[in-house]
């Protein structure tokens, strides 16, 4: 298992945790951490025996954003290495959108700014119900651009347009009010309600998950509707006669568990 120097990564069974670690500075991200983050999913991605992927903080925080004294030095540098280094941020939230295994972030204490990119990028994202966020950037004169296309996705334009521009602090509550997460919970409450969904997704076929994922992904971004007809006509026909859909079938009609439940 790869070892990191500003995370930490677990595993419980066929669920990896990846704990962002830097709880002296509330998991603000830098340049390591966006490497590091990039590093990890790319691997989960790949890894047979990984089946979900949970992101959480250590500490007091989820993730506090930007770590100021990252910011400091990135004011120095010259475009291109301005550009270099929010790519780098940008393919960081890419690649947890486009990991094929389901994604669970879990939010505590706080999100500011950039922090909100890394749960929107999630599949699923579960907040404490008395947890901060914020868009805070404009506060800095900054957009938050890297983290838009996902952020979009989750509570639309005049939402956004709301939290974008004002940078207004809000609730964990009000936050799963709009959808930029899926539920929220008191503290004490927050993992039960969490690894609910997580034992849902872990009780489902590995691969009909990637495929349900990748599915979503095509059809979001496929504007023909008659090129849909035949990709969602291939796709199910594919799955049918896939070993697990073939293994899933005959486990409902014969009243047992699926074989990738390990019973």
């Amino acid at each position: 298992m790869p070892e990191y120097q500003s995370l930490v990564l677990e595993m419980a069974g066929s669920a990896a945790t990846i704990w962002l670690n830097r709880p002296q500075v509330r998991n603000a991200f830098d340049g390591l951490m966006i490497a590091e983050l990039t590093s990890a999913f790319r691997h989960l991605n790949t890894d047979e025996a990984t089946r979900v992927v949970v992101l959480r903080g250590r500490g007091k925080a989820f993730c506090a954003g930007a770590d100021l004294n990252w910011m400091r030095d990135v004011a120095q540098f010259t475009p291109h290495e301005n550009y270099n280094d929010s790519l780098a941020l940008a393919k960081c939230f890419r690649s947890i959108h486009l990991c094929s295994k389901p994604t669970v972030a879990i939010v505590h204490g706080s999100a500011f700014g950039g922090a909100n990119g890394l749960l929107a990028a999630c599949d699923f994202a579960f907040a404490e119900s008395q947890a901060v966020f914020a868009f805070s950037e404009v506060k800095i004169g900054i957009a938050p651009a890297t983290i838009a296309p996902y952020v979009l996705k989750r509570i639309g334009e005049y939402t956004a347009r709301d939290l974008m521009l004002t940078g207004r602090r809000f609730s964990g509550e009000e936050a799963a009010r709009i959808r930029l997460v899926n539920a929220h919970a008191p503290e004490d409450q927050l993992e039960a309600l969490a690894f609910e969904t997580i034992e849902h997704l872990l009780s489902s076929g590995p691969a009909a998950m990637q495929a349900c994922k990748k599915l979503i992904f095509d059809l979001s971004n496929i504007v023909n509707h008659e090129q849909s007809l035949s990709y969602t006509a291939n796709l199910i026909a594919e799955l049918r006669a896939s070993e697990e859909g073939q293994e899933g079938m005959a486990a409902f009609f014969e009243k047992r568990a699926p074989k990738w439940l390990g019973h």
